[in-house]
């Protein structure tokens, strides 16, 4: 569930005024919201009970899911539910994810878009009158009590959103809106992490280096420097040690641990088996 984890990346650098950066997430994460309001709206009432990629969640769950979240951003009580321990509740995270969804098994599919609606307006409403200014700030309110920042809360949302109504896209056969702001912001925050999936997840060598080259985003080049750390490559290197190539639905389904890609959706070149190791590894988002 891709609110789970945010992609374990570098903040930007500090700035003594955030407030246009911060701004800039708030705007993305509005426009996915009604992006997502609206897909669920043109949804026919069998379809909100089919499955997605996310074990154990149909549609339903997956915008109780939101409507939980924003609803606990906006202001609202925690909820409190009985959660029995099914099979893809693995963590504490998931657990209190999925009391938001228990909570909501019997509203109606109306009833979770206007919460939904309803609970973003009231956000977006405080965050105009009273913007955030420092990004390394913590937030009054943070859903879980995770420890994020202004900058880290905000930033997750856009994707947290799209990633949903790209799973509901996925599970109806609604293919699109993957060039929209939201779209952009989510490949690009999780070609972030892809120097940590180089070094830590795949345990490269010090001058391992790869290049990823998703359709939509700036090329990103992963190094692994000589104390073992990933870092960002400003250039890539004449040779790189692999490259990865494929369009942003295809590193999304990936990098968000969603499904098994198109067959030759992914194409590499250089060294195979590293190849292989990054693929499997691609995953920042469980």
């Amino acid at each position: 569930m891709s609110d789970a984890a945010t992609p374990p990346t570098a903040p930007p650098s500090e700035g003594a005024d955030d407030r246009a950066e911060l701004a800039g997430y708030v705007d993305i994460w509005w426009r996915a919201v009604d992006d997502f309001t609206h897909l669920l709206e043109e949804l026919d009432t069998d379809e909100w009970s089919t499955e997605t990629d996310l074990p154990g969640w149909d549609v339903h769950a997956v915008a109780a899911h939101t409507a939980h979240l924003e609803a606990i951003l906006a202001g609202h009580p925690e909820e409190t539910v009985e959660v029995e321990q099914p099979d893809h509740v693995t963590s504490l995270m998931q657990a209190y994810t999925e009391q938001g969804v228990v909570a909501r098994r019997d509203r109606t599919p109306d009833e979770l878009i206007n919460e939904i609606r309803e609970s973003a307006t009231t956000r977006r409403t405080s965050l105009l009158a009273d913007p955030p200014t420092d990004g390394s700030a913590k937030p009054d309110r943070v859903m879980g009590g995770i420890g994020w920042s202004w900058r880290t809360l905000l930033r997750n949302r856009p994707l947290d959103v799209w990633m949903h109504e790209q799973d509901v896209r996925r599970a109806t056969g609604r293919p699109g809106n993957l060039d929209s702001p939201a779209s952009g912001h989510t490949a690009d925050y999780l070609l972030e992490s892809m120097p940590y999936v180089l070094a830590k997840r795949v345990g490269a060598a010090p001058g391992t280096s790869a290049v990823f080259r998703v359709e939509g985003s700036d090329p990103v080049t992963a190094v692994v420097n000589d104390e073992g750390r990933g870092e960002r490559a400003s250039e890539p290197p004449a040779d790189p040690t692999v490259t990865v190539e494929t369009d942003r639905e295809t590193f999304v389904l990936l990098a968000g641990g969603r499904r098994e890609p198109a067959p030759d959706a992914v194409r590499v070149s250089g060294d195979a088996e590293l190849a292989a190791r990054l693929l499997d590894a691609l995953a920042v988002t469980p």
